[in-house]
């Protein structure tokens, strides 16, 4: 239960005449793709191609490069220059052999609360922060990922945001991608928690952990935007976020590990707040329910 909420906005600036514009397309098909993620890489400048796989990204450096990534396609690196049509080629999946499961009697269990109950929301722009779980040995009887639950803050109903799993790499990084397929979550308007249904991706809780991962798209659709006046210089000008914002809680850690410029970041306290002698860090208010 949420007690207080605290809203801040670390908004990013949007150049809007030095971009690069594009478009994303199946290499096989010709189809567009829709929801690539793309980056600038090594900076914190990211993009989410539309619908019709068109995306705009703040930087018209020709010299720099562009990664683009999306689930069952290879990642690939494109210099600016070259990026007004991009063509992702489409990667297989070897898929795990499937258990089932004939019991009647559902256990469950909910893992990931934190005894700190206040919720804050955060704007990060492109970046996406992981929420880890470690594995314990109790998980033994309800080892199947059946759900996850968000909290948001949207200012607009039908927002969408794009929800990824990883398991642990040999560095204790975010590896590899447990979904097979891009999974868009809809959010409602206001402040709200959202349950989302896994229990067909037959996912069993890895014995390193999961990480939880939920993606910020910077598609039109998810577009707010607010005019502000500076009363001293009687001037205004339009601010633009997008919708929703993830609730983060703070937890007792040393890092987080965080996505931006096409590569996870391992953030000590002390950088992502180095004014502040507290021992906490922020991470999404994410939980999973476990089922056997």
């Amino acid at each position: 239960m949420i007690k207080k909420l605290a809203i801040f906005f670390l908004f990013f600036a949007v150049n809007a005449v030095a971009q690069t514009k594009g478009v994303v397309k199946d290499s096989l098909t010709g189809n567009p793709i829709a929801y690539v993620s793309i980056w600038v890489e090594n900076e914190n400048i990211g993009t989410t191609s539309e619908e019709n796989g068109e995306y705009h990204i703040g930087t018209s450096d020709k010299n720099k490069n562009l990664i683009f990534s999306a689930l069952g396609y290879q990642k690939k690196i494109s210099k600016v220059s070259e990026s007004q049509i991009v063509l992702l080629s489409p990667s297989s999946f070897e898929l795990d052999e499937v258990t089932i499961n004939n019991k009647k009697e559902k256990k469950q269990q909910e893992i990931g609360k934190t005894k700190n109950t206040v919720a804050e929301a955060f704007d990060n722009g492109p970046r996406m922060d992981a929420k880890y779980f470690p594995y314990h040995p109790e998980y033994k009887k309800t080892r199947w990922i059946q759900k996850a639950i968000i909290m948001t803050d949207s200012k607009i109903d039908d927002a969408t945001i794009k929800l990824h799993l990883y398991d642990v790499d040999e560095n204790g990084f975010p590896g590899n991608e447990l979904l097979t397929k891009d999974y868009i979550v809809t959010i409602k308007k206001g402040i709200t928690k959202s349950e989302v249904d896994l229990s067909d991706f037959n996912l069993e809780m890895p014995k390193t952990g999961v990480f939880v991962v939920f993606e910020k798209l910077l598609i039109k659709k998810n577009k707010v935007e607010k005019k502000i006046t500076n009363f001293n210089t009687n001037t205004t000008k339009i601010q633009t976020t997008y919708a929703p914002l993830v609730l983060y809680n703070a937890v007792e850690r040393d890092f987080l590990y965080s996505f931006s410029g096409g590569r996870w970041l391992k953030r000590t306290r002390e950088e992502i707040n180095p004014f502040s002698g507290s021992k906490t860090v922020y991470e999404p208010s994410v939980t999973l329910i476990l089922t056997n």
